[in-house]
């Protein structure tokens, strides 16, 4: 479905980015938070599973424009490739995703990090170019240690996110 821009911002604050993202034809799956508005411009090649978190300013381009440089009596050359990520997925802030990149179930990129090559299933990465930093094992056992929402105490928001806060905790 071709969306305006207007349309799609209407969408957004009427119904959520989720479902503003879909109508453009992303495919997402079920329990997704989408921080971002990831759609370019070949959304129906975008694919999200269940469970995934794609945090502020994440980029998915799913062609590349370098194609361009060269001519021939065929014309220009063009690259589209789709782009698919798993379940159980977190991409961190401001992170890059290039075409015909697949992440992984389970996989976890750092903010920042540029993909340029797919992440197997299980695999913690970041960087420029984003490369294995750990196990999602190794991962997961970091996780248990940290404050869980049955630790959180106060009415608002702010008193809950303080309750657990790292450096407020101590000062209590």
């Amino acid at each position: 479905m071709k969306l305006s821009r207007l349309t799609y911002k209407i969408l957004r604050r009427a119904r959520g980015r989720v479902y503003a993202i879909r109508a453009l034809g992303v495919q997402i799956g079920s329990g997704c938070r989408i921080l971002s508005d990831i759609a370019t411009t070949e959304p129906w090649l975008i694919s999200v599973g269940d469970r995934v978190t794609i945090s502020s300013g994440v980029t998915f381009i799913t062609h590349d424009g370098s194609g361009w440089l060269y001519r021939d009596e065929r014309g220009r050359r063009y690259r589209f490739a789709p782009i698919r990520v798993g379940s159980d997925v977190f991409i961190g802030a401001g992170v890059t995703v290039l075409p015909g990149v697949s992440i992984g179930d389970r996989c976890v990129v750092g903010a920042g990090s540029v993909v340029t090559a797919s992440v197997p299933d299980g695999t913690i990465v970041a960087g420029v170019p984003a490369r294995p930093i750990k196990a999602w094992p190794e991962f997961h056992a970091a996780l248990r240690g940290w404050p869980a929402e049955s630790d959180m105490v106060g009415q608002s928001y702010r008193e809950r996110v303080d309750s657990i806060a790292e450096g407020l905790m101590a000062r209590r």
